[in-house]
């Protein structure tokens, strides 16, 4: 007897499926997709939506960081909800003013680097990553380096870091925010990073370090990545397209350069 006909046709690129989370292979039942590839696609629709819209826990975000020995700071954007952070991106590059005056109370006399944790548009990428990540710095960070406390921002673009940056003195800023969601990457954590962080600073001004997830670049070598630019960033007194990331070919404090990208 012959076995059943499930009325799928396999796509001959099956195997590649093993090889990538990539949506690819899918196969077809008549003119559309398979039922179980059409449900998966919406599973995954519905995870990147509610990465962007779900609420970062500061608190919990606050407390970990702490046990972890970093002092923290929380402050809001411009932006006073969520629907208006995703109308008014312009708004989420700015701080609150109360937020962005209290912090100018307290900046002293400067920093050599500022940390920001920004929701963005993955605050479950923030939630996940984040406290691992700055666990995997913090050792490689050179000895003296003068820190402002961690910055919790809701409602966060990146520019919000140049603003907050400023307010400290700060001569770096950096900022771990939650990126845009993908189909099969809801929670990829981006730094990105600023010499002489202003307001109205662009881009081009920028390093950046992305898709930071175990899936993805691994904590360690994120955290060696970051390091490495935030020591060649104060060295020659720029970042951007005039900073090529080349932690590849270096060691830095001794340690080895950890593999680009951990897989399960």
């Amino acid at each position: 007897m012959n076995a059943p006909t499930t009325g799928v046709t396999h796509d001959p690129w099956q195997e590649w499926r093993a090889a990538t989370p990539a949506r690819l292979a899918l196969g077809r039942a008549g003119q559309g997709m398979p039922t179980d590839e059409t449900l998966r696609f919406g599973w995954a629709h519905a995870m990147a939506r509610d990465a962007i819209h779900a609420a970062l826990d500061t608190e919990a975000l606050a407390s970990a960081l702490r046990a972890e020995g970093w002092e923290t700071r929380s402050v809001h954007s411009g932006a006073s909800d969520r629907a208006t952070y995703l109308r008014r991106p312009d708004l989420g590059r700015q701080l609150d003013a109360d937020d962005a005056q209290r912090l100018r109370a307290e900046a002293g006399t400067g920093c050599d680097l500022c940390l920001v944790v920004g929701d963005g548009l993955s605050s479950l990428a923030v939630a996940r990553h984040a406290v691992p990540l700055l666990a995997a710095l913090r050792p490689l960070l050179a000895a003296g380096l003068r820190l402002a406390p961690v910055v919790i921002a809701t409602q966060a673009r990146v520019a919000l870091a140049d603003e907050i940056g400023e307010a400290f003195g700060a001569r770096l800023a950096a900022i771990l925010i939650g990126e845009r969601p993908g189909l099969s990457s809801p929670d990829s954590l981006g730094i990105y990073l600023t010499h002489g962080p202003r307001r109205g600073r662009h881009d081009a001004q920028r390093n950046c370090i992305s898709n930071v997830r175990p899936q993805g670049l691994s904590y360690a070598a994120a955290g060696f990545k970051l390091a490495w630019l935030v020591r060649e960033s104060l060295r020659r007194g720029l970042t951007g397209v005039e900073l090529k990331d080349e932690s590849d070919l270096a060691v830095l404090d001794s340690a080895t350069p950890p593999a680009l990208v951990q897989r399960d």
